[in-house]
């Protein structure tokens, strides 16, 4: 008998990358997978190993006014519509939500048609939409040690880690090679899975800022918004600074192994992806990010000593200048930083999720 499991993910990479995990798992162990994702997560799903993929209407909950509201009461309904309709159709055997507003249509239709579901909580808090199926769930998985803002719940709480993708697991393999005295410096400056227009104004001004003989070395990637990409192009080259810019790269995995230095936001994959890959980083978490969860993500990599923390709101050219300046001009530190990552990185969480899942699916 083959097992069909349906995996419930949406709106961006954060819940998108450890879906894909599972998914990757679950084909080596013979299951039939049916993604249920929106129109945002539709742009991550190149690769994605699904037998077949589900689109689902779903609209972020938290608007104001009485006809966003309605539009948005409509838009779920019809979303738990369609998802009820494709489990009854493929015959799910259980379903997995990985939080984020898109993912609550596949789990209250699992919850409806009184599927087993669990959900996968990437963050150190718990998301409103996971917050809302935990009580029900049969399992409820979590990705970093600490997990706030967990509800009663009848189901088996479980630390899994959070899952990589196979392209992670692969980039960890290149060893960290620290910069040589007068050689390349590489800087990986991305801003999570959409850019970050705040990373064009702080870091490369930053940058730009240093002396010459560590500008001369560095060469730069940096993910950046479209709007802004000439105007930080424009940065870089003043100040004689080698760099690439882009609105979103595919291939991140295999830019940050080749990295020297991360500068990222917090989010639970990028926290989760730099620990596998195993590489020193400074963290900006997002200033409005739910219950702060991108500072306490962060707080894994900062405790370890492999990363250094800046706020948002503190968050100008000249602090972070100081901050680049002996982190970039110290070597030892940067190895030490990048075997200090992979001391806290998950191991076998996409393994470790998939047999919680085989329980289910045997059931």
């Amino acid at each position: 008998m083959t097992h069909i499991l349906a995996l419930a993910a949406g709106g961006t990479g954060g819940h998108m990358f450890p879906a894909q995990s599972l998914a990757e798992e679950a084909k080596t162990r013979g299951w039939r997978v049916i993604l249920l994702t929106d129109e945002r997560g539709l742009r991550y799903t190149d690769g994605f190993p699904a037998d077949r993929i589900v689109l689902l209407e779903a609209a972020n909950p938290n608007v104001k006014g009485p006809v966003a509201k309605a539009q948005m009461a409509w838009a779920m309904f019809r979303g738990l519509r369609t998802a009820r309709r494709a489990l009854k159709q493929e015959k799910v055997n259980a379903v997995v939500g990985f939080g984020g507003y898109p993912s609550a249509p596949g789990l209250f239709a699992a919850r409806t048609l009184r599927l087993p579901f669990a959900v996968h909580e990437q963050n150190a808090v718990l998301g409103r939409v996971n917050r809302r199926a935990a009580p029900g769930a049969d399992i409820v998985a979590h990705g970093f040690p600490r997990l706030d803002r967990l509800p009663e719940m009848k189901g088996q709480l479980v630390e899994t880690g959070n899952p990589v993708r196979d392209a992670v697991r692969k980039a960890a393999e290149l060893p960290y090679d620290a910069p040589q005295p007068g050689g390349p410096l590489r800087v990986l400056i991305f801003g999570g899975s959409q850019g970050a227009a705040l990373f064009g104004r702080v870091f490369a001004p930053a940058l730009a800022s240093l002396p010459q003989e560590l500008r001369t070395r560095l060469e730069v990637t940096h993910q950046v918004p479209e709007a802004d990409r000439e105007t930080v192009a424009g940065v870089y080259e003043a100040a004689g600074i080698k760099a690439e810019l882009a609105p979103f790269f595919t291939d991140l995995p295999e830019r940050t192994a080749r990295s020297h230095y991360v500068i990222s936001r917090s989010g639970a994959s990028s926290v989760t992806e730099i620990a596998v890959i195993g590489r020193p980083a400074l963290l900006v978490p997002l200033g409005i990010a739910m219950d702060d969860h991108q500072r306490i993500n962060a707080e894994t990599l900062v405790a370890a000593g492999s990363a250094d923390l800046l706020l948002e709101a503190e968050a100008t050219p000249e602090k972070a200048a100081a901050m680049l300046l002996p982190r970039l001009n110290d070597p030892d530190w940067l190895a030490g930083a990048a075997k200090a990552a992979r001391s806290v990185a998950p191991e076998r969480a996409a393994e470790k999720l998939a047999d919680l899942v085989a329980a289910l699916l045997e059931d």
